[in-house]
């Protein structure tokens, strides 16, 4: 698929000045980070992107990412996977992927762990439905603390935080995602436990500034989808 490089490099740019703004203005000593969504866009935009030096994509199609994954073997891409994870899926994602965002259940947790046996522990952050929306995936509040500890027994996993998709006119999720953050990491004491990935191109600034660690940038930096 062609592409206008030019204007692929302008948004990058254009959205990485606004995340360091969000960091400035919300004085994080540790800024929050870049995640560039590429889900239906092709390897030559992420090979671009790597050229300015991003390094992290987020991909929700595992037969997708593995395609471009093969296309891009020879770079050193974190890749992050960030859709639904089917069972009959957790065997391919456990074995290519850095990171998971969207784990939700023990028993994907356990499939993973058994999966990944014999590579680095994979990093795995809890997605939480923290707007209780029927539309969206992810385990309830009340249930983080069960998968906590469903994932500790899993010695190939690395357990790094959560993940939230607050819901258009969920204005004060970002404030509960952090207050159960902070309340996780006061009752387990995880060195590991350091990631809040929230945040996309509208409320970028808002997740930052709330304690977002990570904020998932896709439409903003490579264009409309393209689902054909």
């Amino acid at each position: 698929m062609d592409f206008d490089k030019n204007l692929l490099i302008a948004n990058y740019q254009a959205v990485k000045q606004q995340l360091d703004t969000a960091n400035h203005v919300a004085n994080r000593t540790q800024p929050a980070s870049l995640l560039a969504v590429s889900k239906t866009k092709p390897a030559a935009m992420i090979a671009a992107l790597f050229e300015l030096g991003q390094r992290d994509f987020g991909e929700n199609y595992l037969q997708e990412a593995l395609g471009k994954m093969g296309e891009l073997g020879d770079l050193p891409i974190v890749w992050h996977y960030i859709g639904s994870i089917q069972r009959n899926k957790t065997k391919d994602i456990a074995k290519h992927f850095d990171w998971v965002h969207t784990l939700e259940r023990d028993i994907i947790a356990k499939r993973l762990n058994e999966q990944r046996a014999g590579l680095p522990p994979l990093n795995v952050l809890i997605q939480v439905n923290i707007d209780d929306e029927d539309s969206k995936s992810g385990c309830q509040p009340q249930d983080v603390p069960a998968l906590i500890d469903a994932i500790l027994a899993c010695d190939n996993l690395r357990l790094r935080g959560l993940m939230v998709i607050p819901s258009k006119d969920g204005s004060d999720a970002f404030v509960r995602t952090k207050a159960l953050f902070d309340e996780m990491a006061a009752r387990y004491q995880l060195p590991s436990w350091d990631s809040i990935s929230m945040g996309m191109s509208g409320d970028m600034a808002a997740a930052v500034t709330h304690g977002s660690t990570m904020v998932r940038v896709g439409t903003a930096i490579f264009g409309s989808r393209n689902y054909d």
